[in-house]
């Protein structure tokens, strides 16, 4: 099973590389990735690496979640040297800019035998933490065969990723199983964000004495630090009065659209508010461009300011006929959230799955989302029956939500505390992962280096 599965990353890779020689050559030269992938591992990451803990984060998301945790990682095992790598350029670009206690950041391997091999051989770590659930087969055989320990943190399986992992089980399923129950045999441990997520990949064929649930990352969240945009959104906006400010993130393919449409309602009985359009990916900046300029509204885009660090900018107002700010940026979300009388979180009126609901509710901002929240149904589930959340079924109920969320200031701010508060029930998933991974190391002769065992219960697994 080991060969089919190379042979199909071998087959896909064939028909992909033209369009990845393509991206790379046309990417920035700090933005080009394919020698790092395919194992050739960096002198100041080589230097770094032997008995070394190495946290993997694929993109942005998922480092942005493990970034208390890597902090906390750091502080437990000083003697270590602590290297971050993501796959995404996006995801690169976070951690270079939020990692700066790491020791050294580069690029995952592609999942080839002989490139895993090769990456492990080099570098030598100790460990190697992967955040969320991204099973690699390849690397994780090489890094049992190596005595690498191998964890999974902040394990999360959606009901996608489920579906389709049962649809291959049952294809050759006997033969499946069995490859299924030996790839993941080869992790030392999966600390699971739920008890579904844990009952999910222990029927994948985890050793159900290896899983436990440890809860979510996210709800750990560090409030982000102010950026010069945010600074000068601030005060460009209370100085022009515009009003509501809306904050519609995280949004993506085919959403953009729906986004502006719900706008047109918020605008027909608010024609000063000031919508803030954030796309899911770089690659979307562009068509968000083109959808705001077909909904004929005059717009900016982040990247045309140029800011100071107190805030102050070239343009010093927002001239009177704008009212979409298109954040063509990474990094500049969250932030932001603080500032919003609305928001909306995106990838939920399009069946993408949702997307992290958490950064508004840890500024008291009650989250809106559509239908389509399959990648965080428990979170969403618990913020609505809490009534800390919305939910719209199209366009025009986000308009209309919007509108009572500016109107009911009183209501809106008594979801908001409801919200922070389901926040700071569920908090504690960082010391609890961290102790886990101590523990577990503590077997290979690693000194558990925490003062203290930490006893946090997980107050709500099935949501955490």
């Amino acid at each position: 099973m080991y060969f089919i599965y190379s042979l199909v990353l071998a087959i896909g890779a064939v028909f992909l590389a033209p369009f990845a020689l393509l991206r790379h050559f046309r990417a920035a030269q700090e933005d080009r990735n394919l020698a790092s992938r395919f194992g050739r591992v960096p002198p100041e990451v080589l230097e770094k690496g032997e008995g070394s803990i190495w946290l993997h984060a694929v993109s942005v998301g998922e480092a942005l979640a493990a970034l208390p945790f890597a902090r906390r990682l750091k502080e437990t095992f000083p003697n270590r040297a602590l290297l971050i790598s993501t796959v995404t350029v996006t995801g690169q670009k976070i951690a270079r800019e939020r990692f700066d206690f790491a020791d050294a950041i580069f690029y995952f391997p592609f999942d080839w035998t002989w490139v895993a091999r090769r990456v492990l051989r080099t570098l030598k770590p100790h460990a190697v933490v992967v955040v969320e659930t991204e099973i690699w087969p390849n690397f994780l055989r090489e890094a049992r065969r190596e005595g690498i320990a191998v964890i999974f943190a902040n394990g999360r399986i959606s009901d996608r990723s489920f579906r389709r992992h049962e649809s291959l089980l049952k294809i050759g399923a006997f033969l499946t199983r069995r490859f299924y129950k030996n790839v993941l045999g080869n992790a030392r441990l999966f600390l699971m964000q739920s008890e579904t997520d844990a009952a999910r990949v222990k029927a994948l064929g985890a050793p159900a004495e290896r899983v436990i649930v440890t809860g979510n990352l996210k709800y750990d969240s560090q409030v982000p630090p102010e950026t010069p945009f945010q600074l000068w959104l601030e005060k460009s906006a209370a100085r022009t009065d515009r009003r509501p400010l809306i904050v519609a993130g995280s949004v993506t393919a085919g959403e953009e659209p729906l986004v502006l449409i719900a706008f047109g309602v918020l605008q027909g009985q608010m024609r000063n508010a000031l919508l803030v359009l954030a796309p899911r990916k770089p690659e979307r900046f562009e068509a968000a461009a083109q959808h705001i300029e077909e909904s004929q509204r005059s717009f900016i885009r982040r990247s045309q300011l140029k800011l100071n660090a107190d805030g102050t900018a070239d343009v010093a107002e927002l001239p009177a006929s704008v009212s979409v700010i298109l954040l063509d940026s990474i990094g500049e979300l969250a932030g932001l959230y603080r500032l919003a009388d609305a928001v909306f979180v995106g990838g939920s009126l399009v069946p993408a799955g949702g997307h992290n609901i958490l950064e508004p509710a840890g500024f008291g901002k009650p989250p809106v989302f559509g239908t389509s929240m399959e990648n965080f149904q428990d979170v969403a589930r618990m913020f609505l029956s809490h009534g800390a959340a919305r939910q719209v079924e199209n366009p025009e109920d986000l308009g209309v939500a919007w509108i009572e969320m500016v109107q009911d200031k009183d209501e809106t701010s008594r979801m908001g505390e409801l919200a922070r508060k389901l926040m700071d029930e569920n908090r504690g998933a960082t010391e609890r992962t961290v102790q886990q991974v101590v523990d577990a190391l503590a077997t290979d002769g690693t000194p558990a280096l925490i003062a203290a065992p930490v006893a946090t219960p997980v107050k709500s697994q099935d949501h955490a």
